[in-house]
């Protein structure tokens, strides 16, 4: 006989619950949901959920399809930037090799801002409300991400614009420090509502997610230095900041519609 456990939200937490009980017990009838689906997966199902699964949600749910199309663009520009450091601070503001590393630190600046920034909204914000509550709709998620939005777009132009010689180095600065920071916040509201919305394909979903943004973060360094090179600092950059346009329109359309979709889709949780 096998006993039980209660499926939640985290399936990792549950299963080294259920580890956790086999030892202090000694006992292997204790067993997570996820295990006990598991038991009897043939490798051809296994095959389906890893790799055929993924790429449907993808295809059929415009939610999903937006997530892997815009954290694409995000790692793909991000990546972009390790071409222009080397372009605009030794050419324009005369630094060396150690001085660009050390503007490189911008980066953990950024992350900083994000991190510190995004805490704060769970500990002062949200927490409470979900405290007074319960838990909000999958959407509530995205509120961050609604002004944070606009941070990619505008660091990317602050950059392109200001990155001359004429204009202090700080600015330049300043706008990749807003790029990343704001990033951060977008993509970690992305990826607290992907799981809450689809939490039987989470798994999988990320590791699809991963290799698009793995794969146009490659392809971004090999198109990077043609693309700045032909058309200059200003309007590649210009460029990669009018396609972080799409992030959004993106989420506000996901945060406004994102219920309804959930609503029409055969992969998602609906409440």
């Amino acid at each position: 006989m096998l006993l039980f456990l209660p499926e939640t939200s985290s399936a990792t937490i549950l299963l080294r619950r259920a580890q956790r009980l086999r030892k202090v017990f000694n006992d292997n009838r204790f067993m997570s949901q996820s295990e006990i689906d598991q038991r009897n997966m043939r490798i051809s199902d296994v095959a389906v959920d890893a790799l055929i699964k993924p790429l449907e949600i993808t295809i059929k749910d415009p939610a999903v399809l937006f997530v892997q199309v815009y954290t694409a663009i995000i790692y793909g520009i991000y990546y972009s930037f390790f071409e222009v450091f080397p372009l605009v601070y030794p050419v324009d503001y005369g630094m060396n090799l150690g001085e660009i590393g050390l503007v490189f630190l911008c980066i953990l600046v950024a992350c900083i801002l994000g991190v510190v920034t995004y805490a704060l909204y769970i500990h002062f914000w949200m927490n409470p409300r979900i405290a007074r509550f319960g838990f909000p709709a999958q959407e509530a998620r995205l509120i961050p991400a609604l002004p944070a939005s606009f941070g990619p777009t505008i660091g990317l132009f602050l950059f392109a614009w200001t990155a001359r010689a004429s204009v202090h180095w700080i600015a330049p600065t300043i706008g990749i420090t807003i790029y990343g920071a704001t990033v951060f916040i977008v993509m970690q509201c992305v990826f607290v509502y992907i799981p809450l919305t689809y939490p039987m394909y989470a798994a999988s979903l990320f590791a699809a997610n991963d290799f698009f943004r793995s794969a146009l973060a490659c392809g971004s360094v090999l198109f990077a230095h043609p693309l700045f090179g032909n058309l200059g600092v200003a309007r590649g950059v210009s460029l990669l900041g009018g396609l972080s346009v799409i992030g959004i329109i993106g989420i506000w359309l996901l945060y406004f519609y994102g219920a309804r979709l959930r609503a029409l889709s055969k992969f998602a949780v609906s409440e």
